[in-house]
């Protein structure tokens, strides 16, 4: 009986420090996400480029609107939003010492585009990025932003891998595709669809295929994704 409960108690002791894994069980990875975003639109040149590179590859991207940008090109905001892909806030001008003299001001203006794209398509934007990123030349984000866009429903979205097309739109497609790899499990890519970006569009379908062939999954940003902001220290 002694040597009954030695057995019993050293087979216990064996599956407990080494637990038998079925032949095949199925590790899960972490799933890899890619939100294509583009600054600067609507633009009548470059972006029903991006529009048609998108359509052919049957992805979708998140589009940050300039209010003053609109007029005249409603049809391709229209384009925008009935081919699937999301739409966000960029202000209304654009301008540096206008968009951030006050956080009221900021506001105004996000409301002001905001009014405009849902009178133009029928959608009321409630994502945004900052004009020049969240913390800039002119700016530094406060926790009282934070809280009066968040206050009128509003949610923010920086990015945490930038192609480079913004600062240098002259440069070359090459250098975009190089600067937009990253290995991170969830990416936000900053481009710019403006008319001065033209080399974005070539660039943009080995882009896609990169992150195609690593496995990402490509989404689209609305008020449900993650935030991404942070506070200068």
């Amino acid at each position: 009986m002694k040597k009954f409960f030695i057995l019993m108690f050293s087979f216990i002791l064996i599956i407990t420090l080494f637990p038998i894994k079925p032949c095949n069980a199925i590790v899960k990875s972490e799933e890899k996400i890619i939100y294509l975003t583009f600054d600067d639109g609507p633009s009548k040149k470059v972006l029903p480029k991006i529009l048609d590179i998108l359509k052919e590859k049957n992805v979708k991207a998140t589009f940050f609107i300039i209010g003053k940008e609109i007029d005249g090109k409603e049809n391709i905001l229209e384009r925008v939003y009935k081919e699937g892909h999301s739409i966000g806030l960029h202000s209304f001008s654009h301008e540096r010492n206008k968009l951030y003299s006050s956080n009221k001001s900021f506001l105004n203006e996000m409301i002001k585009t905001q009014e405009l794209i849902n009178k133009t398509i029928g959608v009321c934007p409630k994502i945004l990025r900052f004009p020049f990123g969240t913390n800039n030349m002119t700016y530094k984000l406060t926790p009282s932003m934070v809280s009066l866009l968040h206050d009128n429903n509003f949610k923010i979205y920086d990015w945490n891998v930038d192609s480079g097309d913004g600062a240098n739109p002259n440069g070359s497609p090459s250098s975009y595709i190089k600067n937009s790899k990253s290995s991170k499990n969830n990416i936000i890519l900053l481009m710019h669809c403006a008319d001065i970006n033209k080399n974005t569009i070539d660039a943009l379908p080995s882009i896609i295929d990169y992150y195609k062939s690593n496995d990402y999954t490509f989404k689209t940003i609305n008020e449900n994704t993650k935030e991404e902001f942070h506070y200068m220290k």
